[in-house]
């Protein structure tokens, strides 16, 4: 019994921070997971300079309601679940995922909540646990499932290094050339092709 993980965020979707940041003009806003592997790092840094703008989940909402799936996303998801079952494994947030999960054609996705206050202002977030995408595969192997796990970014690894299969999927340079053990892809034909491989 299989079953496929994939992260969201430079996998299915545009980086959500990135469009943010380009949509705000403040540019360190780009900086993502494929920069900063400690995660509650970046985002505290992340809450810091929204706080210092002014900034809050509306206008974050905003920039996800124009986001589309990368091209030919949806089409990839609905052929994978057509074969197995896949669970979309994220450190987004379910206020930032639900626009997109829609236009994905609601697939299941596992992610983390954010603490808003009444004036929108972005107090804190809660994580489902600690490194949830490693810990929810290992989770879904002791119930007796095979993972095969795919995604760009350090928050990545974990799961893809434990799975019975994983690869890199329009990763870093940087990532691919300091694990080249790892079957990378850009274009969502050769992932598929992989993820069936290993099915």
């Amino acid at each position: 019994m299989n079953i496929v993980c994939l992260d969201m965020e430079g996998v299915l979707v545009p980086e959500i921070w990135i469009a943010f940041a380009e949509e705000s003009g403040i540019p360190e806003l780009r900086r993502t997971t494929r920069d900063e592997p400690d995660y509650d790092k970046l985002m505290t840094w992340r809450l810091g300079i929204l706080r210092e703008h002014g900034l809050g989940l509306k206008e974050i909402q905003a920039v996800i309601a124009k986001i589309d799936p990368l091209p030919g996303a949806k089409e990839f998801l609905d052929k994978l679940r057509a074969e197995t079952q896949v669970i979309i494994l994220s450190d987004t947030f379910e206020q930032f995922a639900r626009p997109l999960m829609e236009k994905l054609n609601w697939p299941t996705i596992f992610c983390n909540t954010l603490e808003v206050a009444e004036n929108g202002e972005i107090t804190g977030y809660k994580m489902r646990c600690e490194k949830s995408k490693l810990t929810t595969v290992k989770a879904l192997q002791s119930i007796g499932y095979d993972t095969i796990a795919a995604g760009d970014s350090f928050n990545d690894l974990g799961m893809i290094q434990a799975s019975k299969a994983g690869f890199l999927f329009k990763s870093t340079e940087a990532i691919k050339a300091t694990h080249p053990e790892l079957p990378a892809f850009e274009e969502f034909d050769g992932l598929l092709s992989a993820i069936e491989g290993a099915l």
